[in-house]
């Protein structure tokens, strides 16, 4: 790898995928909508570029790809707009083959599985999404494997579960860290007495990086799962103890969710994943642990702890 751009690269991923590139060395282009937001993240980085771009234009995500080896697809998007996952590809791919990139990943998420057949979902688990945004991601997904496939370039997937730490605003373990640190009751989609499965977003860099430096990893999809298995309400409880507080949570089924999507986009998206808490995709990551070796991953214990730190920071960046 010569040099690397992180399309998304303020989301929740991309910063980490930047910070292990810089930290190898690796000349890293750092590519967002909003260059403040850039500037704020990366501006210290000493082998990162800064490059404001809208990768949904063919012509700017040329720009951000042009003399890049290896790109890291971190884009992320509010779910009222999944629908442009797939559109987002296929100009991407379009773009970066148009101007010489070799590679290509893709991060991904558990949403194309659809339903789990298995208590461990593999990446030989048949895709089968039941909700619209998961068939975006496999939309989204299908490309970047067929351009594989056609000799375009190079691509692999990597699929997180749902995500927390340092900078996952938008996570729906936000909801929690901001309840507790409020001291107000956290707010939370659908049954906390289920298995759950978190990963915490600075583990998710040299992972990402470390499977993209092998030759052999391309051409397949991988899984990198959390810590463990934890209870959706012992996960809830750590965070508030970890904030000398008793849990308070309420939560919303597909009925109070109906009601409130009538007023609000956004919730109106929210009761068709509510099977992930109902029946969780809980990650089969023993391919990726065979492939690099012992991987880091943080305690839930410590991560949460980190994550509250890093909340109670003054907003000056990240």
């Amino acid at each position: 790898m010569q040099k690397a751009a992180v399309f998304g690269a303020t989301g929740a991923i991309g910063p980490y995928v930047a910070a292990v590139l810089n930290q190898r060395g690796i000349p890293v282009r750092v590519v967002g909508r909003s260059r403040a937001k850039l500037e704020a993240a990366f501006g210290k980085l000493e082998h990162a570029e800064i490059l404001e771009a809208d990768v949904s234009d063919l012509r700017s995500a040329g720009a951000a790809a042009r003399g890049v080896d290896t790109v890291f697809y971190c884009v992320g998007l509010p779910y009222p707009s999944h629908h442009l996952h797939p559109v987002l590809m296929h100009t991407t791919l379009e773009a970066a083959t148009a101007v010489g990139v070799r590679r290509l990943v893709l991060i991904s998420s558990v949403y194309p599985y659809g339903v789990p057949r298995t208590a461990r979902v593999a990446e030989t688990h048949r895709r089968e999404p039941v909700a619209r945004k998961g068939q975006y991601r496999k939309q989204q997904e299908d490309l970047a494997l067929e351009a594989h496939q056609a000799g375009r370039l190079q691509s692999l997937i990597v699929r997180l579960p749902d995500f927390y730490g340092p900078g996952a605003t938008q996570a729906l373990s936000n909801l929690i860290f901001e309840g507790a640190l409020g001291n107000k009751t956290a707010n939370w989609i659908g049954p906390v007495n289920t298995p759950h499965e978190f990963v915490f977003v600075p583990d998710t860099g040299p992972v990402i990086v470390e499977l993209a430096s092998h030759d052999d990893a391309y051409g397949e999809s991988w899984n990198f799962a959390g810590p463990g298995v934890i209870n959706t309400l012992d996960f809830i409880t750590r965070v508030y103890r970890a904030v000398d507080l008793a849990p308070k949570y309420r939560t919303a089924g597909r009925g109070v969710l109906k009601v409130l999507g009538w007023f609000n986009p956004l919730v109106r998206e929210l009761p068709e994943m509510l099977y992930l808490q109902e029946t969780p995709v809980l990650l089969d990551d023993s391919k990726l642990v065979q492939k690099l070796g012992d991987v880091h991953k943080t305690s839930y214990d410590d991560g949460i702890r980190q994550t509250i730190e890093w909340m109670r920071r003054p907003r000056d960046g990240r």
